[in-house]
């Protein structure tokens, strides 16, 4: 590396003239300025800085599967990627104790004069939710067209245009559906996984059948439930009726990337395995993360307007509640532990399906 021609001054490299000026009170434009308003603008500001990092990491991890193949070498560097994205995630959770550090009343003092700004007109976390995969029809219905009414028309054109890009959600679709996991020559794992799971349920049933401490009532009920689970289970196998799954909401991912992310969990403790499933779990974290910064941000306005509406027009708290559950991502990786068994009723790996794969997932 080069060094620099001329010295470089920290104030100057940081260009912090700008970012320390950039605190413009709304309240001071009416009256003698609002103390807690300050705290109220550093720390959006804040959140809009390390957006931008957010996306700085995310728009790398997305460039690298958007290629045919991703190599290991890469698959590393994406999840070390994501881990900085889930601590910055949890620095930004953290901040909304700092700005509960302003009561209701402080906040009310300067709150009015924001109207019609809003959290929604966030262009960068908007860009950050549809980036990662929640686009307008998997929102809840105020989002669906609502907060695109509080833009300009820039920043509208912009978000629909990115709304027809694959988000990451959509990219790690296709790559876990190019994963050749589940057929080698004889080895089927499918088959076997199948075959795991009934032995398993009919065990279950053995030990209810067995039980001498059950009533006919309690008995009568346990088995219930676990044809429940066997109904569960049989939706794996059946392509229909996972349609039917897909079609209720229930599920998101294809049969297909489902049963490889199956294959991935079930056996993370392979070496060939360890990088994909550090990838799946990292994107279980941050749809986790993003979803403890919605409650929490719900938490902190409800503390501080109660049931008043947002400046933006929502129904304030009860909104963000809404989302907090609704406007998920990575559900599906979540959902997927339904359907996991225990180590020791797993199928072995043959010998040839190890030796076939390597240390390395060749992708079709």
């Amino acid at each position: 590396m080069k060094k620099n021609q001329q010295p470089v001054y920290y104030g100057e490299y940081l260009q912090l003239d700008k970012l320390l000026g950039a605190q413009a009170l709304q309240s001071s434009k009416y009256g003698p300025p609002a103390h807690e308003e300050t705290l109220f603008i550093i720390v959006h500001q804040t959140y809009e800085l390390w957006f931008k990092q957010i996306l700085h990491e995310l728009s790398s991890v997305m460039d690298v599967f958007c290629e045919q193949q991703v190599k290991d070498q890469q698959l590393t560097t994406v999840v070390h990627r994501l881990k900085r994205v889930i601590s910055i995630q949890e620095l930004l959770n953290d901040q909304i104790s700092i700005m509960e550090t302003m009561s209701p009343q402080q906040f009310l003092s300067f709150r009015d004069y924001l109207v019609p700004a809003s959290g929604f007109q966030s262009i960068q976390f908007k860009m950050l939710e549809i980036s990662l995969g929640l686009k307008r029809g998997t929102r809840i219905d105020f989002d669906k067209q609502s907060f695109y009414n509080r833009l300009n028309q820039d920043d509208r054109d912009f978000l629909e245009q990115l709304e027809q890009k694959p988000s990451l959600f959509e990219l790690t679709q296709t790559w876990l559906e190019r994963l050749p996991l589940l057929e080698f020559g004889e080895f089927k794992f499918w088959q076997l996984y199948r075959d795991a799971t009934e032995h398993m349920l009919a065990s279950d049933q053995q030990i209810i059948m067995d039980n001498p401490t059950l009533s006919e009532t309690e008995r009568r009920q346990e088995l219930r439930e676990l044809e429940s689970t066997r109904e569960t289970f049989s939706a794996l196998w059946d392509k229909d009726k996972y349609a039917k799954w897909q079609t209720d909401g229930q599920f998101r991912l294809s049969h297909k990337a489902l049963l490889a992310a199956l294959f991935i969990n079930q056996y993370s403790e392979e070496p060939l395995f360890n990088l994909p499933y550090q990838f799946i779990t990292c994107l279980t974290e941050i749809d986790e993360k993003l979803t403890i910064w919605r409650y929490r941000h719900a938490m902190m306005v409800q503390r501080m307007l109660g049931g008043k509406i947002g400046t933006g027009g929502s129904s304030g708290h009860e909104y963000l509640k809404r989302t907090t559950e609704t406007n998920r991502i990575f559900q599906d990786f979540f959902n997927m532990a339904t359907f996991l068994l225990p180590k020791s009723a797993l199928p072995e790996l043959p010998a040839q399906v190890k030796k076939q794969l390597g240390f390395a997932l060749h992708q079709e």
